[in-house]
């Protein structure tokens, strides 16, 4: 079982460069306070690293069905 990362953007884009706004796009954050769930990749940890002043990281253990509360 895979691990999974629960990705939740908690400031805004606004005012952010547009790298940073590229990144958020990526990581499928579109509004604030929405969740996704992601695979615990090194490429995403990159992303993550790039915008970790604007996103909430937790990381789930060993459950294939994790929903986003």
């Amino acid at each position: 079982m895979s691990d999974k990362l629960i990705v939740t953007l908690v400031r805004s884009k606004i005012g952010r460069p547009k790298k940073q706004k590229a990144v958020i796009k990526g990581l499928g954050l579109n509004k604030l306070n929405k969740k996704v769930i992601l695979k615990d990749s090194p490429e995403i940890w990159g992303m993550i690293k790039k915008v970790s002043h604007l996103v909430e990281v937790k990381k789930v253990r060993g459950e294939n069905n994790v929903k986003p509360t």
